[in-house]
């Protein structure tokens, strides 16, 4: 199987940002890495308490990262709960995390005139996987000349990421990775089908495992989203053990006071153990 590499943070895309020390490579063969933050950015100095937590921890296990936070939570369950702080602020606090860390970020758009904006200051463009069927947003992202990360539909079987990879590649970006995040099961259900990430690795992509949405229970206590965060570290394992390339995960300082996803969010104390552990297996399963 080729590699597909690319670099993520390598400075390329619509406007020539800073190459970074901490650029992540990415590929089919390459080694494990990490995509970790907050699930919505609550405030710059949160932010950052977080990205000098997981650089301590990442640099510690020597494992590339890319600091996730999203600017904005589109689809929540109630009107009312908290959505971030909005693009212009959201922009500004990881372009801050960019340059003081100089580690790549990542965050998701929602629609189409995000992109070149997010394009200007991120290394990786996150696409929502209610959202990886719009053709509009996927061409918009792709056009920033960014990374992407797609995450799979939870309505969508994983070979039916096809069309969205065809998508992006279309205009001209191939720098494409697929995350898997569950599948609707019933009301309130999610479940993993770990032959997915074979599969969309046979798309020509390296593929990344959501290991703390995929504990989501969405709608699960009416107006928020429920979740068993205590079996992310075991998804996380099965995963690797699968063949995943990288591992997301949203950590939190005090998970019950997370802005969001409070029931599903990792404390940032299970970071190093989730992903040591991980990194063993990823050891095993590479020399087979």
């Amino acid at each position: 199987m080729a590699d597909n590499s690319f670099l993520i943070g390598d400075g390329k895309g619509s406007k020539q940002l800073l190459a970074l020390n901490r650029a992540v490579n990415v590929g089919l063969n390459g080694e494990l890495f990490l995509f970790a933050g907050p699930c919505v950015i609550e405030s710059a100095d949160a932010c950052r308490t977080i990205a000098e937590k997981l650089i301590k921890i990442t640099d510690n296990l020597s494992i590339p990262l890319v600091f996730k936070a999203s600017f904005d939570k589109a689809n929540r369950s109630s009107v009312s709960s908290f959505r971030g702080v909005g693009l212009d602020k959201g922009l500004e606090i990881l372009s801050s995390i960019r340059n003081e860390f100089k580690v790549p970020v990542m965050t998701d758009i929602h629609e189409p005139n995000q992109a070149a904006a997010v394009g200007d200051v991120v290394d990786c463009i996150q696409i929502p996987a209610f959202l990886c069927r719009q053709t509009d947003l996927l061409k918009a992202s792709a056009e920033t000349g960014r990374c992407i990360n797609a995450k799979k539909g939870q309505f969508m079987s994983p070979s039916e990421m096809v069309n969205v990879v065809d998508k992006i590649k279309a205009c001209g970006n191939d720098k494409i990775m697929l995350t898997e995040r569950g599948t609707f099961f019933g009301y309130n259900r999610l479940v993993n089908d770990m032959t997915g990430i074979s599969i969309m690795k046979g798309l020509g992509c390296p593929v990344v495992f959501d290991a703390t949405h995929s504990t989501q229970m969405p709608g699960g206590l009416g107006d928020a989203t429920a979740g068993m965060r205590e079996m992310a570290p075991v998804l996380a394992r099965s995963a690797v053990a699968a063949g995943a390339n990288g591992l997301f995960l949203e950590v939190h300082t005090d998970p019950e006071k997370s802005g969001s996803d409070a029931a599903c969010i990792m404390p940032i104390e299970w970071v190093e153990q989730t992903v040591k552990t991980c990194q063993e297996i990823f050891t095993i399963v590479r020399k087979k």
